[in-house]
């Protein structure tokens, strides 16, 4: 019996020890990344393919100069891209031909690729021009988070709208996130100045967040996929409520969009570099009271998705930093 015992408490023993370990590693981490710009490198460079001249990037901080901007994340997508960039664009040019103030921008953000992602991208400055397409090169790979973080960060749209590069979710849903954004801006407008007009209404300066959502097709989606992918997703979004609350049902949705206030203060402030960053969004919204609606999207399965089962440590890593961080005060939050 005291043998046992024994052999119980050096287990307790161990299990203590890998726990402090391993909570030490994360409060440090998040202590490293107390200044939130602290892992961004060099400035991004837009480059002009045709004249090979450099484009000077514009801020977030700066007035806008599109009506809209769609920032695209890409690592190793050489063959997924050019079928969701020219579906994009084709909507696109059919908006401006129904509008003629309609005003846009796509970003490509190569997040360090490895195959011909890059060459892919520059191919569509080249037909379409740089004032509409845009690459920005981070060199290595950073993260689908810090991807989109810097293509917001220097985007010119009054609207920001983030989408995945295998074209998932068709880019025509947009109107369902803009037209909803413009209710609740307009709301919010009209609450905060009974006497104000409709002409001194800017959509890029009333804080909104819109969020695409396939939460409807969950019921069909746990009935096809194997039992352990649901249990993953039931645990993921458990964790995710204990750290970010309520409010957002579909946070991995790849399709969000942004007004320029709203993005301001988000993009100026997320830490998170990978996958989890969207629960991150979904924390600064309700510590800045942005308003956020959740809109249901046409969405499909496109093979060759970068999530897999050994994404869900990076995951849990990624929420652990998040939940210390915030919670010690060490990530401050800058209005």
């Amino acid at each position: 019996m005291g043998f046992l015992f024994t052999v119980a408490e050096i287990l307790i023993s161990l299990l203590c020890i890998v726990l402090l370990g391993v909570l030490s590693v994360v409060v440090l981490e998040a202590y490293r990344r107390r200044h939130n710009h602290a892992h961004l490198e060099a400035p991004p460079v837009f480059e002009d393919p045709n004249s090979l001249k450099k484009v000077q990037c514009p801020s977030i901080f700066d007035p806008a100069e599109k009506y809209i901007s769609l920032i695209v994340p890409a690592y190793n997508e050489e063959h997924r891209l050019p079928g969701a960039i020219d579906e994009t664009m084709n909507y696109l040019q059919q908006r401006v031909a129904k509008d003629k103030s309609f005003s846009y921008e796509v970003i490509i953000v190569d997040d360090g690729s490895k195959d011909e992602t890059t060459r892919v991208a520059f191919n569509f400055v080249k037909k379409h021009t740089v004032d509409n397409v845009r690459v920005i090169l981070l060199g290595r790979n950073h993260g689908k988070g810090e991807a989109i973080r810097k293509g917001m960060l220097h985007a010119r749209g009054e609207l920001l709208l983030m989408l995945d590069a295998d074209g998932a979710t068709k880019v025509n849903d947009l109107e369902k996130l803009e037209n909803e954004i413009h209710v609740v801006a307009k709301q919010d407008f009209h609450y905060g100045d009974s006497a104000s007009n409709d002409s001194s209404f800017k959509i890029s300066d009333i804080p909104v967040a819109a969020f695409g959502s396939r939460a409807h097709l969950e019921e069909k989606a746990l009935a096809t996929r194997k039992w352990y992918r649901n249990f993953l997703m039931k645990g993921f979004h458990l964790v995710v409520l204990l750290t970010a609350g309520t409010g957002i049902r579909d946070t991995q949705c790849g399709f969000k969009m942004f007004t320029r206030a709203a993005a301001r203060k988000l993009f100026a402030n997320v830490r998170l570099k990978r996958w989890c960053f969207d629960v991150e969004l979904v924390f600064l919204c309700k510590w800045f009271g942005i308003p956020m609606v959740e809109i249901s999207v046409n969405w499909s399965e496109i093979p060759g998705s970068k999530v897999n089962l050994l994404s869900i440590p990076n995951m849990l890593w990624e929420l652990a930093l998040m939940s210390v961080g915030y919670r010690t005060r060490m990530w401050k939050i800058h209005c």
